[in-house]
């Protein structure tokens, strides 16, 4: 009996072990190491989606017909059968977001769209449409000069208020480094994902501090690395296990004194 209670503690302890490297391949981009583009570009896409839009925000709509089939039609062949209306509904428009929360498109009048996600929107606008085109299809996208925030503190998308905002401006709207953050540990990536500039700051040093004076341009990316402790994270994980096991332990042992 004991022999195969052992035998589970090593198991749980390997698990434990191998758990804590598993914990450090959460850490996206690592110093002088090539990050992924596609994780870059998935991590992206994804704080875009989870944005709620807001006042003064502008958005670029795409009203699409018959579910959006023109989108993929590389040889332009619908194109040739669709009429000047079609064609209209098909450009792309940008309109602004009004103190009210509203939106004044053509046809459907005003929106609101305050507070909704861009899929959320997406879903509204093609209910509205659909009663003036068949399978209404929406594609909606800001168009602010924003950058994205990601690690540490989540993916965010700060909308750039003037021309000269900094990195420390740009992190203080983002909620600002908490304990979980690596002050010394960002990285500024800018341009073409494929073959980006990157910048890497220290803002634990005061040379580092000046160096985050540096104007932020729209569409940067901020990578904060995020503070890893796989030990304790490790031991959160496998506590209901461990538990589990010393009960049954415990049990056991009440039985065998019986």
């Amino acid at each position: 009996m004991y022999k195969y209670l052992d035998q589970r503690l090593l198991i749980l302890l390997l698990a434990f072990f191998c758990s804590c490297r598993a914990y450090k391949q959460d850490i996206m981009f690592k110093l002088n190491k090539e990050f992924s583009k596609s994780d870059l570009s998935t991590a992206v896409m994804q704080a875009e989606k989870n944005y709620a839009i807001q006042i003064d925000d502008y958005l670029s709509i795409e009203v699409y017909t018959n579910q959006g089939e023109r989108i993929i039609d590389p040889n332009h062949e619908l194109q040739q059968g669709m009429n000047t209306t079609q064609r209209r509904a098909e450009e792309n428009f940008t309109y602004l977001v009004k103190e009210d929360g509203t939106v004044k498109f053509p046809i459907i009048g005003q929106i609101k769209l305050d507070s909704l996600t861009l899929d959320q929107a997406e879903s509204l606008l093609e209910e509205k449409y659909d009663a003036y085109y068949k399978g209404a299809f929406v594609k909606l996208t800001y168009s602010n000069k924003r950058v994205i925030v990601l690690g540490a503190m989540g993916g965010q998308l700060i909308p750039l208020l003037n021309e000269n905002m900094s990195l420390v401006e740009i992190l203080a709207i983002a909620g600002g480094l908490d304990m979980g953050a690596k002050a010394q540990n960002i990285k500024i990536i800018r341009g073409n994902l494929g073959n980006p500039e990157v910048f890497q700051i220290n803002l634990s040093t005061v040379s580092g501090m000046r160096d985050s004076m540096i104007t932020m341009e729209p569409g940067d990316i901020v990578y904060v690395e995020p503070w890893r402790r796989p030990w304790l994270e490790s031991i959160k994980d496998i506590a209901p296990v461990l538990s589990l096991l010393s009960s049954t332990l415990a049990l056991v042992l009440v039985l065998q004194n019986l």
